[in-house]
């Protein structure tokens, strides 16, 4: 893996991160008003959580487009993680800024969808890259369920 590619991922994956950060309002009152099932976490696990899923997504990513055999797989692998990486940035602003979580729900559905997608593309280019997206693979099956939860518990939202 070098560190050019290793640089252009971790940039991308913390470009994503950041729009996260920065969309997420646990503490408004439109949040503080929802309905939220008892086993939704602290809100100290999230970036707990986070902060090594989104490390792992660029060592993958890294590893991933070094990895690959040829020019297609390194192209799939590149759109893979670009698309992979928009939806996840989309999620927290279409959650906590327009209050929508049923949207919210459909766009992590979608992201849900890439995600499988990008790990299987990266399997296949490097094993290890495919097994470090696993994390990322269940954070965010855990996370649908959350935003399904919530959405069901508060349908005037």
């Amino acid at each position: 893996m070098s560190t050019a590619t290793l640089a252009r991922t971790g940039a991308a994956t913390a470009a994503a991160a950041g729009v996260g950060t920065v969309a997420t309002r646990p503490d408004s009152a439109w949040y503080l008003s929802l309905d939220k099932p008892g086993w939704q976490p602290p809100r100290a696990a999230f970036p707990a959580v986070w902060t090594p899923i989104y490390a792992l997504i660029a060592f993958a990513g890294a590893r991933a487009l070094d990895g690959s055999t040829n020019d297609d797989q390194r192209k799939r692998l590149r759109r893979s993680f670009g698309i992979n990486l928009a939806l996840n940035a989309a999620w927290t602003p279409l959650f906590f800024q327009t209050r929508r979580p049923r949207l919210a729900l459909a766009e992590i559905l979608a992201l849900d969808a890439a995600n499988a997608t990008l790990v299987a593309r990266a399997w296949r280019a490097d094993r290890l890259a495919g097994a470090a997206l696993l994390p990322y693979l269940a954070w965010t099956g855990f996370a649908t369920a959350l935003n399904a939860a919530i959405a069901a518990r508060n349908p005037g939202h």
